[in-house]
């Protein structure tokens, strides 16, 4: 398990980074308005412990989950203890999205809170050893401890937007009147607030989205490693992918901790569907799991893809069923084992 230390790196880099950028960018900020920067401070330290608090409840709330009863699913269940007592981790809890798009997330405060919440229109989409690939994927951030890391750092983005969304319109708004050179002073530093924030906004969402992107490849890894069937979760992404795409419901707040992201299943399949008749290999008129796969392979060579996939809080399909593909051919071999669990990333 070498490489994880590779994401514990990244993790613990991004932090610091994203960090150092806020508090430069509060000290300029407190400079502007002439404040005391310690204002500023206790300000950020109070929403970062708002937004640990109440994300949990948010999520609830946007996703209109309920939690199982024990014995209402019981092959959901036991699968789920089996994986996470194999992958030791903490047994989540159970919740059921009614959403008909194919999906699922893990959210909470701790490893030992976190809930699983699986989406309806996943278990009715999936065989049973897809969905347990994807059970596996999610315990694997339980394992990796990322989805706190990105609950906390995600609001410092939007920390930055709203300052800047805030000093912009008491700027544009104001009654303040130009003339008085001290007052118009104040409005002007107002928008340099406004553009400062909005660019701090944009340079520390780039970071989290990735990591949030590397975080997904571990995770696939250690899916493949503890249900051992990689092909199983290849054939489940392409389905969520496919079954997201065609959702015309907007996003919701629980977007970064999805095994897909909506929004990038949209920009994949858009570019598919406009040459559908090139990719429809057996002239059906319908694009097979295989015949997107393939499509999806071709789509993400291109540079506009890859510079598209840079705003994304997830890899495009192909890429993590690339990282599938290595991995389940290593395990044909017999030289695949927990020590090389994340050696193909």
């Amino acid at each position: 398990m070498a490489r994880l230390a590779r994401l514990k790196f990244s993790m613990t880099l991004s932090i610091l980074l994203v960090s150092c950028i806020f508090a430069v960018f509060l000290g300029v900020i407190m400079f502007i308005l002439r404040l005391p920067i310690v204002w500023a401070l206790v300000a950020t330290l109070l929403f970062l412990l708002l937004q640990y608090l109440i994300s949990p409840f948010i999520v609830k709330g946007s996703t209109h989950l309920r939690y199982l009863k024990p014995g209402e699913n019981p092959w959901l269940e036991a699968m789920v203890k089996d994986l996470a007592q194999k992958g030791g981790v903490p047994l989540p809890r159970l919740a059921i999205v009614p959403e008909d798009t194919p999906n699922a997330f893990i959210f909470g405060r701790t490893s030992g809170d976190a809930t699983l919440a699986l989406h309806e229109g996943l278990l009715r989409r999936l065989n049973k050893d897809e969905v347990q690939a994807v059970v596996g994927h999610e315990l694997g951030h339980i394992k990796h401890r990322d989805y706190l890391v990105m609950t906390m750092l995600s609001a410092l983005p939007l920390l930055a937007f709203w300052i800047s969304w805030g000093t912009f319109r008491a700027a544009r708004w104001s009654n303040i009147s130009s003339r008085n050179k001290k007052e118009g002073g104040l409005k002007s530093a107002f928008f340099i607030v406004a553009i400062i924030s909005y660019i701090i906004y944009i340079v520390t969402l780039l970071c989290i989205m990735g990591l949030s992107r590397l975080r997904e490849h571990f995770a696939d890894a250690y899916s493949a490693y503890l249900t051992g069937q990689p092909k199983q979760l290849q054939s489940a992404l392409a389905k969520i992918t496919y079954g997201l795409s065609l959702s015309p419901k907007p996003t919701t707040g629980a977007r970064t901790f999805y095994i897909g992201d909506p929004v990038r299943a949209k920009q994949e399949c858009k570019d598919i569907i406009k040459r559908k008749d090139v990719y429809d290999l057996d002239r059906d008129g319908v694009l097979d799991e295989r015949e997107l796969q393939l499509a999806m392979e071709r789509e993400a060579k291109s540079t506009w893809m890859t510079i598209n996939s840079w705003f994304s809080t997830h890899p495009t399909t192909f890429r993590r069923i690339q990282l599938l593909q290595e991995i389940e051919n290593e395990m044909s071999t017999g030289r695949y084992s927990s020590n090389r669990i994340y050696a193909d990333i």
